[in-house]
C-alpha cells in the first residue's frame, strides 16, 4: 500500500528553514554544547526504524525504494548530518522540546509530522507521507528521541545551524564557482550531480543542483541557511570548532550553488504575512522595495 498522504493538512529541511525565533521566546539550556544520546541505547524497534529512514531514506522511499517511491533519491541525513545528531549539523536536538510550535511560514501551529512532510516535499522534492503510516510514526519517534533529554521549552546549544555574520557586499557567485572547484567538486562533481552509491538507490554525496536535488521551496535554497551549513560542516572533515572555509567563502559558495538550476515548486500558502518573510527569501512579494536579487544575494546591511 502506498504511504503517500491523503490528508491535505499535512502538506509540507526540517529545522533549517524556519523563521528565526525571538531571543526571549525560548531559553537556551546552558552554555554547554548539546550532544545527542548514544543511538546504541535505542531500545524501541520503531525508533530504530526511524533512524534507518533518516540515514537511508532513499533505500526505503526513493525512486527505487523498498517501501515506496516518493522522493528524489537524497537521504534526510544529507542535510541532517549523522542522522540528525551532529552539533550545528542541522540536528534534531530541539525538536522534541520546541514542537508543536507556531511558524510564520505557514502562519499557524505545526506538529513534528507537518515538519517531516515539509522536508519531504521540499528538500526531497517528494510527496508527503500519511501521518498515520508506519514510516511517519517511526520518523517522529526517532526525531523526538534524539532530543528527549532537552527540557521542554528550551533550545539546546548546538541545535540547528551556527550563526555567521552578514557580508558587507553581495554574495558573489563567480567567487563561489571558483571555490566550488577547489573545495566541493571532488565529492559533488563538476556538474553538481553528486556521487551515486553502489546500490544505485541513494547518494554517497548528494546532488547540489539539477533534477535530483532539493527544490526552490527548501530551506537550503535560502542562502543564509546554506552558508551557515557550509561554514560548520563543509568540506568533509570540517566542524563548527575547526572550520575549513571562512564565513565569506561560505556565503559565496552558497550563492553559486543556489544560483544553479533545480526543480521549481511553488507553495502558495507560504508566508501569509509577507512582513514576516526572512531577509533572504528568494521570492516576492516583499514588504519593502528591494528586488528579488538583493533579497537573495544581498547586501543585507539594514536587514533584520
Amino acid at each position: 500500500m502506498r504511504v503517500v498522504s491523503q490528508l491535505s493538512f499535512f502538506l509540507v529541511v526540517f529545522a533549517i528553514s524556519c523563521t528565526p525565533v525571538k531571543k526571549d521566546s525560548v531559553k537556551t539550556i546552558s552554555d554547554s554544547l548539546w550532544h545527542a544520546p548514544d543511538t546504541a541505547s535505542i531500545s524501541n524497534d520503531l525508533t530504530r526504524y526511524g533512524r534507518k529512514l533518516i540515514a537511508n531514506t532513499s533505500f526505503y522511499l526513493g525512486p527505487k525504494g523498498m517501501v515506496d517511491s516518493i522522493s528524489n533519491g537524497m537521504n534526510c541525513q544529507n542535510c541532517h548530518l549523522d542522522a540528525g545528531t551532529r552539533p550545528y549539523g542541522n540536528n534534531f536536538g530541539s525538536v522534541a522540546s520546541l514542537y508543536p510550535k507556531f511558524r510564520a511560514r505557514s502562519g499557524g501551529a505545526e506538529s513534528v509530522e507537518k515538519r517531516v512532510n515539509d522536508c519531504i516535499q521540499r528538500s526531497l522534492n517528494g510527496k508527503p507521507l500519511d501521518s498515520l503510516s508506519k514510516e511517519m510514526r517511526a520518523l517522529v519517534a526517532y526525531i523526538t528521541w534524539v532530543g528527549h533529554e532537552v527540557p521542554k521549552g528550551t533550545k539546546a546549544k548546538g541545535s540547528g545551524l551556527i550563526e555567521i555574520k552578514f557580508l558587507n557586499r553581495s554574495a558573489d557567485t563567480l567567487r563561489g564557482k571558483k571555490l566550488y572547484e577547489t573545495q566541493c567538486r571532488v565529492c559533488h562533481q563538476k556538474n553538481g550531480q553528486g556521487m551515486i552509491a553502489s546500490n544505485e538507490k541513494s547518494y554517497v554525496y548528494p546532488p547540489l543542483w539539477g533534477t535530483h536535488s532539493f527544490n526552490t521551496g527548501a530551506g537550503l535554497f535560502r542562502i543564509s541557511n546554506f552558508a551557515k551549513y557550509i561554514r560548520a560542516n563543509m568540506p568533509q572533515g570540517a566542524t563548527y570548532d575547526n572550520p575549513v572555509l571562512t564565513e565569506e567563502e561560505s556565503w559565496d559558495i552558497a550563492a553559486y550553488v543556489v544560483s544553479m538550476p533545480r526543480p521549481k515548486k511553488e507553495f502558495k500558502g507560504d508566508w501569509p504575512k509577507i512582513e514576516t518573510k526572512p531577509f533572504d527569501h528568494p521570492f516576492g512579494p516583499y514588504a519593502d522595495t528591494l528586488s528579488e536579487v538583493t533579497h537573495k544575494f544581498g547586501p543585507w546591511k539594514n536587514s533584520k
